[in-house]
């Protein structure tokens, strides 16, 4: 791959960014589009209209598939940015690839690590449209949450008993979609909203209507890792904006206020929205995961698993779940798969600090941390996965627009 070169900006464009093009945008769109959908996966879940299993998985990760074809004519010169965030998950990525290889676990693993470098290969050819001013990339997964959590809105109108069935949590109907990855995605959105709102940059009533069905929609999954992550990293962004934003601080203060009243009125609502109607003892166990997390840890390992893990698998132990990301990382990336996701977050989060404060770096520090809050009970830090598409986002509002000039075949 040639790297994309930097040239002087013209004056009458200071960016050095050719205004975007529609239909590159909707090329842009379905490329991204194609790769959300590929993390949604496909789940054995009771359906309006039962979707075949094989058929469901075909479509998933045909949609990979489909989205190297259409990568590659969107960037036909094959034009990158380099970026540290890319860098670092290539290296994971590569490491994933030589331990699937060398492990005999069938071809599950395989399969699993040829996807994350494929995956992997598709956003580095996408880095071309990152650092616009326009925010290119933050409107595509904007557009595909909304897609997302559409489908689950139309699942739980058509048939609400049937959309809450899963221990009366929220879950897609139209599509498989588990109650805590629907939290996963109103969490996200509802935060986007927030902040943008608390920049000035999308309409009162808009971010009304978006916040607060994303906000409702979360409520019903019962999600509470989302819950906790999304109030995290909007507190964390709000704080970032607290120097250079009026409406901010005003905002933070009634924040504030609101939450100390709701929390003392609404405490009794409060406490049973999170036990969901589980004992104060099994809440306390997070469902049963600290015996399985303990189990991992014990787990007899050989130097160059515990360095380097067993290659990628379903993300389970012993045939249990581990929902725990860097758990899950240590068992199939080893250390070097913890350090390099650590490197990841951390790397986002000094690149945020030298920034100009704004939409952008907020939005971006916002995401940040609610990956990094989620990851305790949910995985995905280190595979093809929604949290990587999120990190990714953030990278790109991150990315420096100087950086982002490039021919007129890619500007989107």
């Amino acid at each position: 791959m040639s790297t994309v070169a930097a040239t002087a900006a013209p004056t009458a464009n200071p960016t050095g960014i050719e205004p975007a093009r529609p239909e590159r945008l909707r090329f842009g769109l379905l490329i991204w589009a194609l790769l959300f959908f590929n993390g949604l996966a496909f789940n054995d879940m009771p359906l309006l209209v039962p979707i075949p299993s094989v058929a469901g998985k075909l479509l998933t990760q045909g949609a990979l598939a489909l989205a190297v074809v259409l990568v590659l004519a969107f960037n036909r010169d094959r034009l990158v940015r380099p970026n540290l965030f890319l860098t670092l998950f290539t290296i994971l990525t590569l490491s994933s690839l030589m331990m699937s290889v060398r492990a005999v676990y069938g071809l599950g693993t395989l399969f699993r690590a040829g996807r994350l470098c494929t995956f992997v290969g598709v956003l580095w050819l996408l880095t071309p449209v990152w650092g616009r001013p326009d925010r290119t990339v933050l409107k595509w997964h904007v557009t595909c949450l909304c897609g997302v959590l559409s489908t689950v809105v139309v699942g739980f109108l058509i048939a609400p008993g049937r959309a809450r069935q899963t221990d009366g949590r929220l879950g897609g109907q139209l599509w498989p979609i588990p109650p805590t990855q629907v939290g996963h995605y109103a969490a996200v959105l509802a935060g986007i909203v927030a902040v943008l709102a608390l920049c000035g940059v999308i309409h009162t009533r808009r971010a009304v209507f978006l916040g607060g069905t994303a906000l409702a929609v979360l409520l019903l999954t019962h999600t509470r890792t989302a819950l906790i992550a999304l109030i995290a990293g909007v507190v964390v962004a709000m704080c970032s904006l607290l120097t250079s934003r009026r409406r901010v601080r005003q905002a933070f203060v009634v924040f504030l206020v609101v939450g100390a009243l709701a929390t003392t009125v609404l405490a009794p609502a409060v406490r049973t929205w999170f036990a969901r109607g589980q004992s104060s003892d099994l809440v306390g166990q997070l469902n049963g995961r600290r015996e399985v997390w303990d189990a991992l840890v014990k787990a007899p390992r050989s130097r160059a698993t515990q360095l380097l893990g067993i290659g990628l698998t379903n993300k389970s132990f012993n045939g249990l779940s581990i929902d725990n990301s860097w758990l899950a990382t240590y068992q199939d990336q080893g250390l070097l798969g913890d350090a390099l996701c650590a490197a990841v977050i951390i790397s986002l989060l000094l690149i945020a600090t030298t920034r100009p404060r704004g939409p952008c770096v907020a939005v971006a520090v916002f995401l940040v941390i609610y990956c990094s809050v989620a990851s305790f009970t949910e995985t995905g830090l280190g595979d093809v996965s929604p949290y990587v598409l999120d990190l990714t986002v953030a990278a790109a509002l991150l990315a420096l627009p100087g950086d982002a000039i490039l021919s007129g075949r890619v500007t989107a």
